[in-house]
């Protein structure tokens, strides 16, 4: 598993405890890299506090702050489990929700938590611009660049780990935006993707800055639909 953290003390503490739980508590064998991309408070140190206790947990550090894509891409460089799960330090998609992924796991290579589908339950919305900015931004990636995933942004994702590998190898985008190249270089590579419905609940404290965070993301679609062009991700 790899977490991103970005100045995450306030929840990493406890976000590992509940990932710690599920995981014993369902038998699975199990690693978990959290990756600090250069955190200004005690991200770090709280991390490396927990991993002294279990050796399960292994710390990463980004000298300076590198970016999301940046960060999980060295993540799942560095993890060495045949399935890498992705998910967000904040834990709005419930750690439970990783066994309804799972399950889907031995007929696609990379699956999808989705808040967008039918079956998705929101239990707690984001403020209404950020769900006005995440449409737009859909509506854009679906027009330029990924067809038929209805919410590319949501950060829980299940990969083969081999798959996952080949597929980083290849990945460029250091920003938020790096969901979008990650499943454009599945679907280049021939890998089976698959979005499934989850339960997700917002969590306050989001790091995407709602003006500079979305102009970079949006510039970075046309980087991506370049190097698309240029054959850098495969046929």
């Amino acid at each position: 598993m790899v977490i991103p953290a970005y100045n995450e003390e306030r929840r990493i503490g406890h976000s590992l405890e509940l990932i710690k739980e599920y995981m014993q508590r369902s038998g699975y064998n199990y690693e978990i890299v959290v990756v600090d991309d250069g955190s200004r408070d005690a991200t770090s140190q709280i991390v490396s506090n927990i991993s002294q206790d279990n050796p399960r947990i292994r710390l990463i550090i980004n000298e300076t702050n590198r970016g999301k894509g940046y960060t999980v891409r060295r993540g799942v460089l560095e993890a060495a489990g045949d399935a890498i799960l992705f998910s967000d330090a904040d834990l709005s998609t419930p750690i439970e929700e990783f066994e309804k992924l799972l399950g889907y796991l031995d007929d696609f290579d990379i699956v999808i938590a989705s808040r967008s589908l039918p079956d998705s339950q929101v239990l707690v919305h984001q403020p209404l611009y950020r769900e006005l900015m995440g449409r737009t931004f859909n509506a854009l990636v679906q027009a330029m660049l990924v067809r038929g995933i209805i919410d590319t942004q949501c950060g829980f994702k299940l990969m083969r780990g081999n798959a996952a590998r080949c597929i980083f190898q290849k990945a460029r985008i250091n920003s938020f935006s790096f969901d979008v190249e990650m499943i454009l270089i599945a679907k280049r590579m021939g890998y089976r993707v698959k979005d499934v419905p989850v339960r997700w609940i917002d969590s306050r404290g989001s790091r995407v800055h709602p003006i500079k965070d979305s102009a970079h993301m949006l510039l970075d679609l046309f980087r991506i639909k370049l190097y698309d062009f240029l054959g850098y991700y495969g046929r």
